[in-house]
């Protein structure tokens, strides 16, 4: 990547946390002050950056814009698809991409085992209580103002601990665990699941295979726009958290302190 647009990159993830000063930008890429300002200059030019009255900058309207026609254009289950078919891969086991649609659990995507027993879900639904993946995605939605001891119990415990399970999935012979996936500002936008015939594979042999599936989920989420989390897995997943592609964006914060 070119040194330059490997800088302005950078000094746009470090504006998204906030507007910075001249000296606060050259701190965060370690460069000159000089450096910094042509940077900023180019990008205040094609507005993605805008000088504040204070003399700080801060990101512009073009990447508003840009982020919207990306929203627009965003397809969860397009992105999803080669990390559904590289878990299946690893694992031999059914791999579903879900959704909460219409207050029902929808299914995206399926990738099926060898040993699957059932016909593929996709595009059917199914009640979110009951199922992993329901509870994954009621656990995963905004709380309102209300405190996460007022949710179900159960409902807190999924969100805790970032993946639910359950034996005979939906009242069918089915063994299933599924992790939420994160999508901008942490939001759960789709669940990832891992479901064998109960009758093959015992709850603890699917359990095994939760790394894996954590891993993935992980990997979907930092696709989407999500921020990276401790389950992140380079080894597994080969994703890289949008910080680790620079050599200079772990300056920012240590920069933003001073």
């Amino acid at each position: 990547m070119s040194q330059s647009v490997d800088r302005a990159l950078t000094l746009l993830g470090s504006l998204g946390d906030g507007p910075l000063s001249l000296e606060q930008a050259a701190g965060s890429l370690g460069v000159h002050k000089s450096t910094a300002l042509r940077l900023l200059r180019t990008l205040e030019e094609h507005g993605f950056v805008l000088r504040q009255p204070d003399r700080r900058y801060r990101v512009g309207g073009r990447v508003l814009s840009l982020a919207h026609r990306a929203l627009e254009d965003f397809d969860v289950r397009q992105v999803a698809a080669p990390h559904l078919a590289a878990l299946n891969a690893r694992c031999g086991y059914t791999v579903q991409l879900a959704v909460l649609h219409d207050g029902e659990v929808l299914y995206l995507d399926e990738v099926a085992g060898p040993s699957a027993a059932r016909p593929p879900r996709i595009g059917r639904r199914a009640p979110v209580t009951g199922t992993a993946v329901g509870r994954v995605l009621l656990a995963g939605l905004p709380e309102d103002g209300s405190p996460e001891e007022e949710l179900p119990a159960e409902l807190a415990a999924v969100r805790r601990r970032g993946w639910a399970a359950e034996s005979a999935e939906h009242r069918e012979p089915v063994t299933c665990v599924a992790a939420p996936v994160a999508g901008s500002g942490g939001r759960t936008v789709a669940a990832c699941a891992l479901s064998a015939p109960a009758s093959q594979v015992p709850p603890a042999e699917l359990a095994r295979m939760l790394p894996e599936l954590l891993c993935t989920a992980e990997a979907i989420s930092l696709a989407c726009g999500g921020s990276p989390t401790p389950r992140w897995c380079e080894n597994r997943c080969g994703a890289r958290p949008a910080g680790r592609a620079s050599r200079t964006s772990g300056r920012a914060s240590a920069a933003r302190r001073r």
